[in-house]
Formats: structure tokens, sequence, C-alpha cells
């Protein structure tokens, strides 16, 4: 559980992230998609969502943007949000402030969105700090784990089920890492949000 939903003790050490967005007259959901695009994956999201006929918010790593362009785009013209994810998928308590800076920066300048997630949501306070001012921090209501080799697509998709809440921001992977759990998952686990009276909102903060 300290995975899939992160504890109150962490989530106050970044009290300017978001981490839930509540509404009171409406049960909403907020889906994002970490750590491409890459076309072995990215598309193949972009049209399950058109299926259902939502809207979701991708963290992208710059790198990956570098390598595929036209990703970047398909998503915007299908009217999705977008957020920078770092260029090189950096985890912040692993570099200097200054490198990671640079690094976000470097990811902006292709992706140019008020949006940041950091790399597997952890960062220095220091780098917190720099970046606020520039950026909506976003962190996560709930982790699936769709990455994990070591969890089925059954115990994925109990995770959505057991944690998912209103205003949860939900994070699932457009990663080679997570199809495994993420391709059999995305679906069930967007018909049962469905099935519970959810709606599903991108993030467009400017």
């Amino acid at each position: 559980m300290l995975i899939e939903r992160p504890p109150l003790l962490y989530r106050l050490l970044f009290p300017e992230a978001l981490w839930r967005i509540k509404k009171r007259r409406k049960k909403v959901v907020y889906l994002t998609f970490d750590d491409g695009p890459i076309p072995e994956q990215t598309p193949w999201v972009l049209d399950i969502l058109d299926r259902y006929g939502i809207k979701a918010t991708f963290f992208m790593v710059g790198q990956n943007v570098e390598r595929h362009p036209e990703l970047l785009e398909e998503v915007r013209r299908r009217g999705h949000s977008v957020g920078n994810h770092t260029m090189r998928h950096l985890q912040g308590m692993k570099v200097i402030t200054r490198r990671y800076l640079r690094d976000v920066a470097e990811a902006d300048a292709l992706i140019d969105s008020p949006l940041f997630r950091p790399p597997h949501g952890i960062m220095r306070w220091a780098q917190s700090r720099a970046l606020r001012s520039k950026y909506n921090i976003v962190m996560y209501d709930l982790v699936t784990r769709d990455y994990s080799a070591k969890l089925t697509p059954d115990q994925v998709l109990n995770n959505v089920k057991r944690f998912a809440r209103n205003g949860s921001i939900i994070v699932f992977h457009d990663s080679l890492k997570a199809a495994r759990n993420m391709r059999p998952v995305l679906p069930q686990a967007i018909e049962w949000l469905l099935a519970q009276g959810y709606e599903f909102e991108p993030m467009l903060m400017e």
C-alpha cells in the first residue's frame, strides 16, 4: 500500500504538489501515463482511450519525444494533455539539483508543458522548490504497478479496484516494461471505473 497509495507523511513532504483532485458534485478520476511516448505502446493506448471517449494526461520522457516527435503531436491532436517527465528519466535523489533542473529544462524545450511529474515520484526538496515556480508538480493518488513483473494482470486490476476514489490521479505506463500487465488491464479498469460512476478528465493547467 505504500507504493499503490502514497502515505500521508510522504505527501506532506511536497504539499505544493497535486496528489488528488476531489470534485464535490461528481466522481472524477485522472488517468495518466508515464514514460512514453513509444510506437509500440502509445498508439495502442490512444486507440483504447478513443474507444471509450476518455481524455488522459501523458507524462513524457524527453528522449522518447526526441525519437518520436510525431507521437507527441498525435497525443495532442487526439485531445489529451501532456507533461514533462524529465529528459532522461532521472531519479532526483541520485543526481545533484543543478543537473536535474538542466535535464528538466532540456525536456521542456521539446514538450512545452506546465505539468511536471518526477520519475518514480521521487526528488529532492530543493528540486521541487526550484521547479514549482514554473510547473504544476503532479504526483499521484494511485500507482497501478503495471510495470511490476511480480504482479499478474488480475493483481494490477485489483489495485485499481481497491485504491481508486474520487479525485484519484491514477498512474499507468505506456512503456514496454508495463505492456504485459497494462494491455489486458487498461480496458478492464476503464470499464470498472465507468461502472462505478466515475468520469475521466485530463489535466489542463496553464
